[in-house]
């Protein structure tokens, strides 16, 4: 049976694992066994992926990043070169605390930047955009921009990315996409 998916010679897929139809796993990757990786993704230079990663359909995930066991990612999430995830809150070297693993859930649309360290247990909002070389420390509602060391709110953006001004609550980006905004949650209309 022909493999539907490209993987790069030098890359080691532990079996058994799950790889959507047309994904690209390019050079130096390890991809463990028990994960599942959705249709067309695309796995950049020197990833790894730990058993019990769920990721969505065309998720991009640049060079140099580890996802941990616990992280999930929706369909359409791109992560950026180098950024981070962690899964235990307060690690030891001579402590176990494979049961203290965190989830961190990445939902649909979601874009983490460049160098970015994303500390366990936390959620990134639909289409939230985390800015290059932030350290985000909590939950991210959908549709924002975060940024800084601790990430903060900054603002938020439409579903293709633009920015989005509020007029008395609500807002329509240049793509027509209209969007409400009510006590710091942001809808799509």
């Amino acid at each position: 049976m022909k493999k539907e998916y490209f993987v790069h010679k030098s890359s080691f897929i532990d079996k058994p694992c799950v790889i959507g139809k047309g994904s690209k796993i390019w050079h130096f990757c390890h991809i463990m066994k028990d994960c599942a990786i959705g249709e067309n993704c695309n796995i950049g230079q020197n990833v790894f992926i730990a058993s019990g990663v769920r990721l969505g359909k065309n998720v991009k995930i640049q060079n140099n990043v580890s996802l941990y066991d616990g992280v999930v990612c929706e369909d359409n999430v791109f992560l950026g070169p180098s950024c981070v995830f962690t899964n235990v809150i307060n690690p030891r070297s001579a402590v176990n605390r494979k049961n203290e693993y965190r989830k961190t859930l990445l939902k649909e649309g979601a874009s983490v930047g460049a160098n970015s360290t994303i500390i366990c247990g936390n959620e990134i909002g639909k289409y939230a955009l985390i800015g290059a070389g932030s350290v985000v420390t909590k939950n991210v509602p959908d549709y924002a921009v975060v940024y800084g060391n601790p990430a903060s709110v900054k603002g938020y953006v439409c579903e293709c990315g633009e920015k989005l001004t509020f007029n008395k609550n609500y807002a329509e980006c240049k793509c027509g996409k209209k969007y409400k905004s009510s006590e710091g949650v942001v809808v799509r209309e």
